[in-house]
């Protein structure tokens, strides 16, 4: 017994040693099972707790991205509303065209696809250059236009290959045109590519796929009238953002039209007047401001400037002499010489420095009191005795330097800032400048000296420091011609709605009336400027089919020495005098008012005052030439509708 009890020990503490191993193993195993299970529901817990993320608490956030990724939001440029002048002569409209636009966000080598596309077409450097600084500052998920005005063999070529492209589309869009080309292109103006500095400053929303802004005249500050409202629509896509279906669309409101208060027979008239000079022509309706002409030349063609010019041209164009992008008739600034003279004499009567009845003796020069340098008159040999009538319609210098002496830089100033002179006048297009009407305080902030006697006796005949714009020489004689009534110049007449065809008229924009201290001061100005045509220095434009007032002017362009004569002989071109004329007709009626400077032209009897005598003969005679105005018929809508 005691034998088998020694030998049965071993296998009871085998037995006892596998039961623990049987127990150590549950116990890891159900370890093990616990971690699954945990691990399990942990990551049960973390589905759960990012379905409630996506599904619940960020629902509409992740489902309007889940609807971007289907559905694009396209914008619709408007149309750009039409210009007519005030007859309905279509000056610009807008001509189908095709351009080539890539989503950038929407390509899958941006790099290749611009060489891809190049392969095929025709692409410049200034067009890829302008491309990626507009894609800079677009969202990538936004087409920016690359090329304009595809032909159909580039639409063909490129559209065999467009599914291989994904982001590049073929859009259709309406490119302007200018029907008269260079015509009145400095009072129409031109639209251009909205560049960096501008799609800063833009409303996204307003400006969203459109490609052009008004550059100048009319097609920039009536930018927001012809411009009209963006629209868009809803586009359901496919996973290359191909369109498949338009789910919602709000149309765009297209701009409204434009009529002018040109009339662009008595405009075509006007440059014709004035070829073979720089220069500019400014016609008015004197009874209610409306600009009849905007002349300036030389002019230029404004269609290659819509989808951009070439750089080879417009290097030509802005570093000509003649500097025909400028716009003369509000940013060219002359001495208005001569031309000043009638406000000169209606400031004396209205001062009191002189009436009607006295006058000076003019014996060819003029001296200050107690000073050596001599004032020359434009006639040597002098005018003799001269009172205010005479004085203007011979144009005695001696007269007016010895009246602008008496009145003093500080009244001369006072009164003829009534009529714009130094200052804007308002007129409803971009860029006119102020000119200059000098003052004691100018020239000590300007040229740090004082102002001298001598100052204002140049000033009292538009000359030295003297400035004006041919704009506002036609404005004050519109003045004059209306005895004061003030008429804020405008060169649209009407506005129009392209659906309903109603048209609105601009209304006449009064700036107040300059009244005379006696009624009769205007009798004795206008006298004056009837006598200049009839017997006086513009005789010569003297017709008996209607009665005119004017006033001629001569300008200087370089100053004399005290013993040196003017003698255009011998003269170079550009140091001739600049001829002007300003005048109104009828006298009894006035329905025009026309301000003309001819560069370099020399005398304003001689030059300015027989082209002016073309623009009032075309106008108040009704006198055109149909070969030169034949193609200027009013448009057949127009036609139909009638004018109001």
């Amino acid at each position: 017994m005691k034998g088998w009890g020694a030998a049965a020990r071993p296998s009871l503490d085998r037995l006892l040693v596998r039961e623990k191993d049987n127990t150590a193993e549950s116990e890891l195993f159900f370890r093990r099972v616990l971690i699954m299970v945990c691990a399990v529901f942990v990551g049960l817990l973390a589905v759960s707790g990012r379905l409630v993320y996506l599904q619940v608490l960020n629902h509409d956030r992740f489902t309007t991205l889940s609807e971007s990724n289907r559905v694009r939001i396209q914008p619709l440029p408007p149309t750009r509303g039409f210009i007519y002048d005030r007859r309905g002569v279509l000056l610009a409209d807008n001509l189908a065209s095709y351009h080539l636009e890539v989503t950038p966000d929407q390509t899958r080598d941006l790099e290749a696809t611009l060489a891809a596309i190049k392969s095929r077409i025709a692409l410049s450097e200034p067009d890829i250059d302008r491309f990626r600084k507009l894609a800079r500052r677009t969202p990538p998920y936004t087409g920016v236009p690359l090329r304009f005005q595809l032909t159909s063999d580039e639409i063909a070529l490129l559209a065999i290959d467009l599914y291989r492209m994904p982001g590049v589309d073929i859009k259709a869009d309406l490119t302007r045109r200018y029907l008269v080309n260079a015509l009145g292109v400095h009072a129409i103006g031109y639209v251009g590519r909205i560049d960096e500095t501008e799609m800063a400053k833009l409303d996204p929303g307003q400006y969203s796929g459109s490609t052009h802004i008004g550059k100048t005249g009319v097609e920039r500050s009536y930018e927001e009238v012809l411009r009209g409202r963006a629209g868009y629509e809803q586009v359901e896509t496919n996973a290359e953002g191909r369109p498949l279906r338009v789910l919602s669309r709000t149309a765009p409101v297209p701009g409204q039209h434009l009529y002018l208060s040109l009339d662009m027979r008595l405009q075509a008239v006007a440059e014709k007047a004035l070829e073979g000079h720089n220069g500019a022509i400014v016609a008015i309706d004197p009874r209610n401001g409306e600009v009849l002409a905007l002349a300036s030349q030389p002019i230029y063609d404004p269609n290659p400037f819509v989808n951009g010019i070439e750089f080879s041209a417009y290097r030509k164009l802005n570093t000509s002499k003649d500097r025909p992008l400028l716009n003369r008739a509000l940013r060219g600034i002359y001495p208005p010489g001569s031309t000043i003279k009638p406000l000169m004499a209606l400031a004396g009567l209205q001062y009191g420095t002189v009436t009607r009845g006295s006058g000076v003796f003019c014996a060819g020069v003029y001296r200050l009191p107690g000073a050596s340098r001599k004032f020359r008159d434009w006639k040597r040999s002098g005018h003799g005795g001269v009172s205010l009538d005479r004085a203007i319609s011979q144009s005695c210098d001696v007269y007016f330097y010895d009246l602008a002496v008496k009145l003093g830089i500080d009244r001369i100033k006072a009164f003829l800032d009534k009529f714009s002179m130094g200052r804007p006048t308002g007129i409803d297009l971009p860029g006119e400048k102020g000119a200059l009407l000098p003052s004691p305080q100018w020239k000590r902030k300007v040229h740090k000296q004082d102002w001298f006697p001598g100052d204002t006796v140049s000033v009292g005949i538009g000359q030295g420091f003297f400035l004006a714009t041919p704009l506002q020489l036609a404005h004050s004689t519109a003045v004059i011609s209306q005895r004061g009534k003030v008429f804020q110049p405008r060169v649209v007449h009407a506005t129009e709605d392209p659906g309903t065809r109603v048209r609105t008229l601009t209304e006449p924009r009064s700036a107040g009336t300059i009244e005379a201290k006696n009624p009769r001061f205007w009798d004795a100005i206008i006298g004056g400027m009837i006598h200049v045509v009839e017997g006086g220095t513009a005789h010569k434009v003297r017709t008996p089919r209607y009665r005119l007032a004017g006033k001629t002017g001569t300008a200087q362009v370089f100053t004399l020495g005290q013993n040196q004569s003017y003698n255009a002989r011998r003269l170079a071109k550009h140091l001739l005098d600049h001829a002007l004329f300003v005048a109104f007709a009828p006298v009894e009626d006035p329905r025009i008012a026309v301000a003309v400077i001819a560069e370099n032209g020399g005398g304003g009897s001689a030059t300015a005052a027989p082209i002016a005598r073309k623009v009032l003969d075309a106008y108040l005679l009704d006198q055109y030439d149909e070969k030169l105005v034949g193609g200027l018929k009013p448009a057949p809508e127009v036609q139909r509708n009638g004018l109001e």
